[in-house]
């Protein structure tokens, strides 16, 4: 696949000619790092006077001293430097930070920048709003300690570190005007996914999608113990850095007894070195798309923690140490002497010079801040709702397969949604993309490559083995389940689309990754300025039903378990039966918003049962009856209800219910299938859930219901405890027994085969018990035969291998071992 690039933007320049670095600009950046660590400080300890009109007392400070100061002033540094680049070079830019515990700094400059006033009207900028300002900060009330939805210019709370880079490449990725200044705590870098995270500059096409500039940010100190980059050498750090792929530029402050306009003069060279270094890559990158793969810069910020504040409390060391992590002065409402301490402190930042009489921010220091949308706080990429536009969709009716009858084709389910995905990947160049721990193929959905590559700036090999790998593609691949979901969080935090395809049992690895994106959409949900994003969308494949060669450690569903904790208002889980209810599915969850949508589906060749029709309305109902798979009698109610989730529960229910139509013709058997897992909850639990009488009239309120569920049992009977016919209810799932077997062995062990789900119907049904017990037997000794032949022959019995739903008034196929009369029977008793 080819790139097309464009000569690169006047961000992208050098530096402008002219623009020195005279003592005016660094006074007024030095201004703005003492008016935002000066807030800062404010909103950790105060509740009024705040700008100390008259002596600090008790009273004016929070009963509760919650928040962290250590990483702040870097933070607050580093943006009051930021600004004067984007002014200079109308750079696009946003502001991640790792740190996320540094919320009172990035709170503390859009205030500043006047992004938050503009947010929060009642924020005022003057002494009134200076107040609220400060009270609102971990108060009951008002706003978390963290970087959280409710600050301007964050998609990134941070408040499980380890993902800082990886949203913010996402957010880069077709963002070619786009610069993401992403600071990297350094306790932070010391997790796994953030360690992994430094590779994806392997992934960026230079002249396709924007630069992410990483700082790592080294004051030493996590909680309570050193942390490891801080405590070796330049010269490791420097090849460290160069093995990531990264050209490291170093700046320490605040160590040395040195001028401010010293080190503000030193780094602000740096910053411009390091942004004409970038605006090079950008420049070669226009004149050749596939040009190699360039070491992009990166910064090492040294200085110490809790910057600026006391250097001792109480004769023990506090800035450049641990202690000065979270709140310093802990006793200030308690203690004469601490109180003083906090009034000395504040008062070093001489907010006098600062903010006029009416607590405005002078405008000789406002006048640092970048105009409208370049302010970083007021970057529309940061809300990204206003920039998402929706997909060009096919007609996902054009990919169906054509049913005529239950049972018929045999297709692979995800094979087809691949083709299905390929038309939406051509109608969708540059705001659709892929993610995947390189399992895009291994789940069937190769159809995307003839629309696509797979993105790859690392080095190529003359050779046919680098299969589908392009400088530039929409698919995104690295075996790192963490830096997908975090390249996918940070493109839909932006305003694009995408989905994520893993192995069921493995995507896992994100459960506290999405839980961190789950709180984000029920936070935003209540945020009127925060616009509606695209859904993150899961992919789940590779099933714990279908694992023969992989065996136990593949083979866990419980992701679903874990999604249904999160708030109903943004959770959403299908479990499609075939092909093409996944195709109506997948159309439906990549047109919603606001959402995670967990969609599971099987990869291997299995029957498809609904045609597109019958699959549209199934869809949208999100559950329904299958009177053709059923022997309900009009004008009568079943004996019993089997219902089922999931393409391999559904194939064994469907073949219970072929053997009871032989066997026990009598009975009265309804078949319901659920798609839409959350319509098994009340109305008042869930959006989708079913009222009452709604459930009551598909599961009736006193027949026993036999249930075959696709994952842990429990959950089902979580989501229906409520029902009037609870205690009717009998699921079947996996029980955590699973070994490298075959498809239908692996059923038995967890009990969900066809077999046994005949024998729950014979056990719970009132009266079939005495009357069908050799029935019963004999679906016990075809289990065993089932068995006995995997272990002879190590493949299932031909009669369950070859098993298609009958036409109706056809004499199904028996479903016995191999001696097919024996196990089945030929007698209706």
């Amino acid at each position: 696949m080819t790139t097309t690039a464009s000569a690169p933007t006047a961000a992208w320049q050098h530096r402008p000619a002219g623009a020195d670095l005279d003592e005016e600009t660094l006074r007024r950046v030095h201004a703005w790092w003492r008016a935002a660590n000066y807030l800062s400080v404010g909103q950790i300890y105060l509740l009024d006077n705040p700008l100390l009109r008259r002596p600090l007392s008790r009273d004016d400070v929070k009963p509760r001293l919650l928040g962290h100061w250590g990483t702040t002033p870097g933070l607050n540094f580093l943006y009051a430097h930021m600004n004067r680049v984007i002014q200079e070079r109308e750079l696009s830019a946003m502001y991640i930070t790792g740190p996320g515990h540094g919320g009172p700094g990035l709170v503390a400059n859009t205030y500043l920048e006047g992004t938050y006033t503009e947010t929060y009207p009642n924020i005022s900028q003057d002494e009134d709003g200076l107040r609220r300002l400060f009270r609102q900060f971990s108060f009951p009330g008002g706003i978390p300690s963290h970087v959280a939805p409710e600050t301007p210019g964050s998609i990134h709370e941070g408040g499980e570190l380890g993902y800082a880079l990886s949203h913010a490449y996402g957010a880069a990725f077709d963002n070619p005007d786009l610069l993401v200044f992403a600071v990297v705590g350094d306790g932070e870098a010391e997790t796994g996914p953030l360690a992994t995270s430094w590779h994806s500059n392997k992934f960026v096409n230079p002249a396709r999608d924007g630069v992410v500039l990483p700082v790592l940010h080294l004051n030493g100190y996590k909680i309570a113990n050193p942390t490891v980059l801080a405590r070796i050498s330049d010269e490791e750090l420097t090849d460290l850095m160069r093995g990531y792929g990264h050209t490291p530029y170093f700046f320490t402050g605040g160590f040395e007894d040195e001028e401010p306009a010293a080190y503000h003069r030193r780094f602000a060279a740096l910053l411009d070195e390091v942004l004409d270094a970038i605006a090079d890559i950008k420049a070669r990158a226009a004149e050749d798309p596939q040009m190699e793969r360039s070491l992009w810069p990166m910064i090492v910020f040294r200085s110490p923690k809790g910057w600026t504040g006391p250097k001792e409390i109480d004769g023990k060391r506090m800035e450049g140490s641990w202690r000065a992590h979270q709140v310093p002065l802990a006793s200030a409402r308690d203690t004469d002497e601490h109180l003083a301490d906090l009034e000395r402190w504040l008062k070093s930042y001489r907010a006098e010079e600062l903010f006029d009489d009416g607590g405005r921010l002078r405008p000789e220091v406002a006048a640092l801040a970048p105009a409208g949308h370049l302010r970083m706080g007021a970057n529309p990429h940061t809300n990204g709702g206003l920039l998402l536009k929706d997909l060009r969709m096919p007609d996902w009716r054009d990919f169906a397969v054509d049913v005529q009858k239950p049972g018929a084709p045999i297709t692979e389910a995800t094979r087809v949604l691949g083709e299905f995905l390929r038309e939406v990947i051509r109608l969708n160049p540059d705001n659709f993309r892929i993610f995947g721990p390189d399992e895009t193929a291994s789940n069937r959905l190769q159809g995307v490559y003839d629309a696509t590559d797979k993105q790859w700036n690392g080095e190529y090999l003359p050779t046919d083995v680098d299969d589908h790998l392009a400088r530039a593609g929409r698919v995104m691949e690295t075996l790192s389940e963490h830096q997908c979901e975090g390249w996918l969080e940070g493109y839909l935090l932006t305003g694009r689309h995408g989905l994520l395809n893993s192995y069921e049992a493995f995507i896992h690895i994100v459960d506290s990754m999405f839980n961190q994106h789950a709180k984000w959409l029920k936070v935003t949900d209540d945020i009127p300025w925060r616009r509606p994003i695209a859904s993150l969308n899961y992919l789940l494949s590779s099933h714990v039903w279908r694992q023969d060669h992989n065996g136990f450690s593949h083979q866990d569903p419980g992701f679903i378990d874990h999604v249904v904790n999160k708030k109903a208002d943004v959770i959403r889980v299908y479990l499609p039966a075939d092909t093409n209810t996944l195709l109506s599915t997948y159309d439906h969850v990549l047109r919603s918003r606001q959402y995670v949508n967990v969609v599971v589906a099987g990869k291997q060749p299995a029957p498809n049962f609904l045609n597109v029709d019958e699959a549209a309305k199934h869809c949208a109902r999100g559950l329904g009856i299958w009177e053709w798979a059923g022997t309900e009698v009009p004008g009568t109610e079943p004996d019993v209800v089997l219902a089922c989730a999931g393409d391999v529960p559904t194939l064994e229910t469907l073949a219970a219910a072929d053997l009871i139509r032989q066997h026990v013709p009598d009975l009265k058997v309804r078949v319901v299938n659920v798609v839409d897992l959350m319509r098994l909850q009340d109305e008042k639990e869930h959006p989708h859930g079913l009222s009452g009488r709604e459930f009551d009239t598909i599961f009736t309120t006193d027949r026993p219901v036999i249930f075959a569920y696709h994952g842990y049992p429990w959950l089902i009977h979580r989501l229906t405890y409520r029902r009037t016919g609870h205690a009717n209810l009998h699921v079947r799932g996996y029980k955590e027994e699973g070994t490298t077997t075959t498809p239908f062995d692996m059923v038995m062990l967890n009990d969900l085969d066809r077999y046994h789900l005949v024998m729950d119907v014979i056990d719970r049904v009132p009266g079939l018990a005495a009357r069908y017990a050799g029935l019963r037997q004999r679906m016990a000794d075809a289990r065993l035969e089932a068995r006995a032949y995997t272990r002879t022959y190590g493949e299932d019995i031909p009669a369950v291998r070859d098993w298609v739903w009958p036409d109706v008034g056809e004499t199904a196929t028996a479903q016995g071992g191999p001696n097919a009369t024996q196990a089945t029977g030929g007698d209706n008793e």
